[in-house]
């Protein structure tokens, strides 16, 4: 057992051992996803940076979500692209870390944003007279670090407990490195509980955002019923952010769902596609939501392309 530690030194990803006969049409169709998404995202991260009229709080949250999933996305496709192309797909053990941490903190950051995001909303409709003064450029920069900071932090704690691990097997049943699959190749079983106890306080950190969010909206829905102006403002801001919440939520809980308890008789392309779901609804539909919801992206992209 103690021989077969010494030799992992790289991981052999095999999601895509049934789907070889079609890879140059996947490998098109992903290098097609990954430029639309990499040209939605930029496109409005541009927008926002070089239009001081859109250097507002909301925006530049808008511009931080649309960076993490730049960074989310990048994790994945560029090495997935390679992998297509490829006759063996296998990935160093530190670069499998790596990607992990990269696609963990990626969700994290996330739904960290939208925690933001909601709590900028709440602020901008039901106390509207203090929103300067309570989202200053101070505060906006330290909510911005902790959407981006916090979760690198809790999955980098994650990933080093995953590291100290002895593994007794290199084969991973997926398109890319899943934490929760490398701790399942542990020799000793009994050293995972460490691991199991961190993800688990993890998970219930961002349980925490997610009754955050829903706290947020009840309230937001309780004070706009009663008034005219307050629905407006709410249809046109908080719209596209339930739509974002939304699609997010699905396509987590999915991925989780066939992580834990799918069936091995799936077949391997379904659970393909339900695996990089997040990877790929959420960084290419939050853009378009946003840019066509937002009047003012909205107007700013139309001057830029007339």
């Amino acid at each position: 057992m103690m021989d077969n530690v010494s030799v992992i030194k790289m991981f052999y990803l095999s999601g895509l051992s049934e789907t070889m006969n079609y890879r140059f049409i996947l490998f098109s169709l992903t290098l097609l996803c990954y430029c639309v998404i990499l040209l939605v995202n930029i496109t409005l991260i541009v927008t926002i940076i070089l239009d001081k009229n859109l250097h507002e709080p909301m925006y530049i949250l808008l511009c931080a979500f649309c960076m993490n999933g730049l960074y989310g996305t990048t994790g994945f496709f560029p090495k997935f692209l390679w992998d297509l192309l490829s006759p063996v797909h296998v990935i160093s053990y530190p670069g499998c870390l790596v990607q992990v941490h990269v696609l963990y903190s990626f969700v994290g950051s996330d739904l960290s944003s939208l925690a933001v995001m909601a709590y900028d909303r709440y602020v901008a409709i039901c106390r509207p007279l203090q929103y300067h003064t309570i989202m200053s450029k101070q505060r906006l920069i330290k909510l911005v670090c902790f959407s981006w900071f916090t979760p690198f932090c809790l999955i980098g704690a994650n990933i080093c407990l995953t590291s100290r691990l002895k593994l007794c097997s290199p084969y991973i049943a997926r398109l890319f490195c899943v934490n929760w699959l490398i701790v399942a190749l542990a020799c000793f079983p009994a050293e995972t509980m460490v691991n199991n106890i961190a993800a688990y306080i993890t998970i219930l950190f961002y349980v925490f955002h997610g009754v955050f969010i829903v706290w947020s909206y009840i309230y937001l829905i309780r004070t706009c019923v009663n008034s005219i102006e307050n629905r407006a403002k709410f249809m046109q801001t908080c719209v596209p952010h339930l739509f974002s919440l939304i699609t997010f939520i699905f396509t987590i809980l999915f991925d989780l769902m066939n992580i834990r308890f799918g069936s091995k008789k799936l077949p391997q392309p379904f659970k393909n596609f339900i695996a990089i779901e997040f990877l790929v609804i959420p960084p290419l539909m939050n853009p378009l939501i946003y840019g066509f919801k937002l009047t003012k992206i909205r107007n700013r992209i139309r001057k830029f392309l007339l």
